[in-house]
């Protein structure tokens, strides 16, 4: 969704990174470890790292395209409303759920304002958490994709970006924990 019809601040550095498609590669199966991280939370303040979970509570991690602070993917704009709106309901669950974009932090606090996030908002403008996550990119950001981690940092299920099948829904993101058992 285009917010802004200007293309300020569209047509960056990390625009042109990120230009030309490269599919997504994941190779992470079912059981193992992902790989720890480091990101600032833009709406809380701190610095999250994904090991502190180990151990505590499952997370879902929601990489997400956000192009600037006005301009959000089609595909993805609808995805966060729905995760935003529902975020409550993972928190009940004990779920924490970490919606992850490329936009710096000055351009991710815009967001978190202008959607009134509630959760938790991690900068990657670098986009070094996408590509170690080997999500995929495509005219201008990386690709979108959801991955369930139990409570121990293993992958319960992985949802990679497609034409035909965008973003996990918030259904399919909390039917995964109950498979899990």
């Amino acid at each position: 969704m285009i917010n802004s019809m200007s293309l300020n601040g569209l047509l960056n550095e990390r625009f042109f990174r990120n230009f030309l498609p490269i599919p997504a590669t994941n190779r992470l199966v079912v059981g193992q470890t992902v790989p720890d991280f480091q990101l600032p939370d833009i709406n809380n303040g701190t610095t999250v790292k994904i090991s502190n979970y180990r151990s505590k509570q499952p997370v879902i991690l929601a990489f997400t395209r956000i192009f600037t602070e006005k301009h959000y993917c089609p595909f993805c704009f609808p995805h966060i409303k729905a995760l935003n709106e529902r975020y409550e309901e993972f928190q009940n669950r004990g779920i924490e759920l970490l919606l992850i974009t490329t936009t710096d932090r000055g351009q991710s606090k815009i967001v978190v304002q202008d959607l009134k996030l509630k959760m938790p908002l991690l900068s990657d403008p670098s986009c070094r958490v996408f590509q170690t996550y080997e999500v995929g990119q495509a005219l201008g950001a990386p690709l979108p994709a959801q991955f369930v981690l139990d409570k121990d940092g293993k992958l319960l299920y992985k949802h990679l970006f497609s034409f035909l099948d965008h973003n996990a829904s918030v259904e399919k993101l909390l039917a995964s924990f109950d498979v899990s058992g």
